[in-house]
């Protein structure tokens, strides 16, 4: 158990962002935001209001999860605390966000009367796959948060 939370308490640089928990779910996070920015792009909803909040959420953790996984393979991080408090905000705020868009997105789908619709299947891939990156950034929130709490 001493092992575990020793290499919790470190943050990774370089590829070892690939193999350590919980920064392996980058990936995942900018596959699922990225699917989801596009699926968004792609459909027509009346009212639009919902669309661009869940555009905004989507293109904005998209870039910051990328800023973020440049920074920490650069070791810009340079292994204090504090980045792996920034880390526990950043993507809790992320999954606060995604989960307010997804039941945004939701609501707006389940309004469609056209269920044989191009847009309306897209809709929904696209609300899918917003829970699913809203689970992958509130599962990165809990590990990031015991990663803190090891520092």
């Amino acid at each position: 158990m001493a092992h575990n939370t020793a290499t919790m308490g470190n943050l990774p640089s370089g590829i070892g962002i690939c193999t350590t928990i919980p920064d392996i779910l980058y990936v995942p996070e900018l596959i699922f935001g990225g699917l989801v920015w596009i699926l968004v792009a792609c459909t027509l909803v009346i009212p639009p209001n919902p669309q661009a909040w869940v555009m905004f959420v989507s293109v904005f953790c998209f870039t910051v999860t990328f800023i973020w996984v440049v920074v920490f393979a650069c070791g810009v991080h340079q292994n204090k605390g504090r980045w792996a408090a920034a880390d526990f905000i950043y993507h809790g705020i992320a999954a606060f966000f995604y989960l307010s868009a997804s039941v945004a997105l939701a609501g707006v789908t389940l309004e469609i009367t056209d269920r044989n619709s191009r847009n309306y299947k897209l809709d929904v891939s696209a609300v899918v796959f917003s829970y699913v990156a809203t689970l992958l950034y509130f599962f990165h929130t809990i590990l990031s948060a015991l990663r803190w709490k090891s520092f």
